[in-house]
């Protein structure tokens, strides 16, 4: 069993896919991980030996944000905006999409279900 950073990776998947299982790691890094570490990216986590997924380990321990401390990052970072009241704090504060996209129609699943207003019954 592949274990990085605290988190099971997947035995059936490729060994690219699986490491994108740990939050932080994509794709691309994922890729970059694997060639740093000589390990064919095809392979299965299962075939992988005990060294090989160290070496993963050794990596990304050494040179990568991963898990609780990212995740630890991201909110503060987040928090910080809020305090100082800066425009993408307030969009936070509000939980409307940050980065400029458009409100009059959709962003329903960051402002959430319909309010309807106005509706009245006939008599």
């Amino acid at each position: 069993m592949g274990r990085i950073s605290g988190i099971d990776i997947p035995r059936d998947k490729r060994a690219v896919i699986a490491l994108t299982y740990v939050f932080g790691i994509g794709k691309a890094s994922s890729i970059k991980i694997l060639g740093e570490a000589k390990v064919d990216e095809n392979s299965r986590v299962k075939d992988l030996t005990e060294d090989e997924i160290s070496r993963i380990r050794a990596i990304v321990d050494k040179k990568y944000e991963v898990e609780g401390d990212l995740r630890r990052a991201v909110s503060l970072n987040i928090k910080r905006l809020t305090d100082i009241g800066s425009y993408r704090g307030i969009r936070h504060r509000k939980g409307l999409p940050v980065r400029g996209q458009r409100t009059h129609t959709n962003a329903r699943c960051r402002k959430g279900p319909k309010k309807t207003v106005g509706a009245r019954t006939k008599k």
